[in-house]
C-alpha cells in the first residue's frame, strides 16, 4: 500500500495533486476515525489509532502531530513517544518538530531525545535549535 502511494505522488503534474489531496482526505479521515473511537469508549483502539497516524512517515506533519494531540488525551506516555518520533524526523518542518518535543513532555527519556534532537540539528534555525535547548535544560 505504501509503495503505491509513494509511485502516484511521485507522478507530479494535476493528476500527483489529486493523489496528494486524496491521500491528505484520507488522513484526516483515519484521524477522525480515531476521534469516534475515543467517543465511543474505546480508548484502546483509539490509541492504537493515533499511535500508528502520529509515527507514520507517509502522513502529513500536521495530521501526525493532530494525531500525537488526540494520543495525548488518552495516553501520555505512548503520545510522548509518537511526539518523539515526529521531533527527530528531519523530514519534519522545524516549528513542527518543536511543538511534538513540547508535547513529549510527558515522559522526560521522549523529550530528552526529542530536544536534543533538534537542539543539535545544524539543518535547523538558531532560534528553533536555541528553544530546544532551553525546553531540554528545563527537563535535566
Amino acid at each position: 500500500m505504501e509503495a503505491l502511494r509513494q509511485r502516484r505522488l511521485r507522478r507530479g503534474g494535476s493528476g500527483g495533486e489529486r493523489q496528494a489531496t486524496m491521500f491528505e482526505d484520507d488522513d484526516d479521515a483515519r484521524v477522525e476515525s480515531a476521534r469516534m473511537l475515543a467517543e465511543d469508549g474505546s480508548r484502546a483502539a483509539a490509541a492504537e489509532a493515533f499511535r500508528s497516524i502520529a509515527v507514520d512517515e507517509g502522513v502529513g506533519e500536521d495530521v501526525r502531530l493532530e494525531a500525537a494531540r488526540g494520543l495525548a488525551e488518552i495516553d501520555e506516555r505512548s503520545a510522548a513517544e509518537a511526539c518523539c518520533s515526529i521531533a527527530v524526523d528531519e523530514g519534519v518542518g522545524e516549528d513542527v518538530r518543536l511543538e511534538a518535543a513540547m508535547l513529549a513532555r510527558g515522559d522526560r527519556r521522549s523529550a530528552a531525545k526529542a530536544f536534543r534532537s533538534i537542539a543539535v540539528d545544524e539543518g535547523v534555525g538558531e532560534d528553533v535549535r536555541l528553544e530546544a535547548a532551553r525546553g531540554l535544560a528545563e527537563i535535566s
